[in-house]
């Protein structure tokens, strides 16, 4: 399946397209931590937290028309004609770094992302397209896989790029040519035609309340949108906590974002062979249990964290530490628990919705997404800024949060319920 001409082009366009979008925020980014003041058009803080708002707020705009285009066009013609406007768009972006114009790359960062906000839909609703029943928990498992990987090779990369000599340059290339390898991937996709008479554009508000209206479906959306916002808060997180508490350099931050992404792509493997193949709604309850169980490991494992003699842990220091790694292996640990977690529910969402409005159903679970990190954004604000919470407190709260999720999806829907019980007895 993984090497068919129904998927492997289609992963690739993918999981590039997602180091691109990460490659350029990342590079962005960096050369703002390092601009001097004079050049800046705002402060750093407003820049960084406006590039974030930019980003994200396309997802909130435009996925219902997105999910509208995507059920009423071929997704191989409307993949490639997204390629062509990221090509587009980062060759303006390769000039934007070329010539430090900070404005121009915020304005392109909208752009981008409203180029995502069009590809998120049609990125998931060509899966049961294009896949055999039985094969759609294994493409999910791999898109979430590539996916995560792109992210981890974008931030490091980045990284990467702008210690070197000529850094703008070799960046401003690196944008192009992803963009353009994508373009040529995008090529050997093959024909995706409608799947049914589209009914009449509906509006962000008609979505959301249609998709309300199909019960499971729009928890399993809510339960999904959880976590992208557990996720954005463990992210977000990582560089002032390896600093504050782990009492370590940059350095560190890679290795934590290492950790997370190769345990989501673990677990997101492993819930295919527990799983069977099919579509098994109950191991959400078990993956849900492991963020709980692990993120508790994690706060827990800080106890016998303590600040080297002098200075700041290296990496190589810190990997070296004994009594460093429970907190290593609790972290990976809640990304396989995230991985678990998050497979079935868009393979649920993917089967469940009717062929014709797939892509409309993944537009309003973008919609859903994006709340819900705009969310994490604000309550991270609000415990750690007005109330003055630790990382750690804050980590234990979004740990402990899971068993309220469990909760929802378990005693509020019956549906949920009667899988995690038959799974237990498949298992038995």
């Amino acid at each position: 399946m993984f090497f068919s001409r129904r998927f492997f082009p289609y992963f690739v366009v993918q999981c590039l397209g997602a180091l691109n979008d990460n490659v350029y925020k990342n590079v962005l980014l960096l050369m703002i931590a390092w601009a001097s003041l004079d050049s800046l058009p705002m402060s750093v803080d407003l820049f960084v937290n406006l590039a974030a708002a930019l980003f994200i707020l396309p997802f909130l705009i435009f996925s219902a028309h997105a999910g509208h285009l995507a059920d009423s066009r071929d997704k191989a013609w409307l993949i490639r004609r997204l390629k062509w406007i990221e090509l587009l768009l980062m060759g303006a972006g390769a000039l934007a770094i070329l010539t430090q114009s900070y404005l121009a790359m915020l304005g392109l960062l909208f752009l981008m992302g409203t180029q995502s906000a069009y590809f998120g839909p049609v990125k998931y609703a060509l899966l049961p397209q294009s896949l055999a029943p039985g094969e759609l928990v294994q493409g999910n498992a791999w898109v979430e896989v590539g996916t995560f990987m792109a992210i981890l090779g974008g931030t490091l990369g980045a990284g990467l790029i702008m210690s070197a000599f000529e850094a703008q340059t070799i960046s401003a290339v690196a944008v192009v040519a992803f963009a353009l390898l994508g373009l040529i991937a995008s090529q050997f996709i093959p024909s995706l035609p409608p799947l049914g008479e589209v009914t009449e554009r509906k509006g962000n508000w008609q979505i959301l309340k249609s998709v309300k209206s199909q019960k499971q479906i729009f928890i399993a959306i809510l339960a999904i949108s959880w976590f992208w916002f557990a996720g954005a808060i463990y992210l977000t997180q990582f560089p002032n906590f390896t600093r504050s508490e782990l009492f370590a350099t940059p350095a560190v931050v890679s290795l934590l974002l290492a950790l997370f992404s190769l345990g989501i792509g673990t677990g997101s493997f492993l819930s295919v062979k527990l799983a069977r193949g099919k579509v098994e709604l109950g191991l959400v309850a078990l993956g849900a249990l492991g963020l709980m169980l692990f993120g508790c490991a994690l706060d827990a494992s800080l106890m016998w964290v303590n600040p080297p003699a002098e200075g700041s842990y290296t990496l190589g220091a810190f990997a070296a530490t004994g009594a460093h790694w429970w907190l290593l292996g609790s972290l990976f640990m809640v990304g396989v628990s995230g991985g678990i977690y998050i497979v079935p529910l868009y393979s649920f969402i993917q089967a469940e919705a009717r062929p014709a409005e797939r892509a409309q159903v993944i537009a309003a679970n973008n919609i859903f997404n994006a709340l819900f990190m705009i969310g994490s954004a604000a309550l991270a604000i609000v415990l750690l800024e007005v109330f003055g919470w630790s990382i750690p407190e804050f980590f234990l709260l979004i740990a402990l949060a899971n068993l309220l999720v469990i909760s929802l999806l378990y005693i509020g829907s019956v549906h949920f319920r009667l899988a995690f019980v038959k799974y237990l007895f498949r298992r038995a």
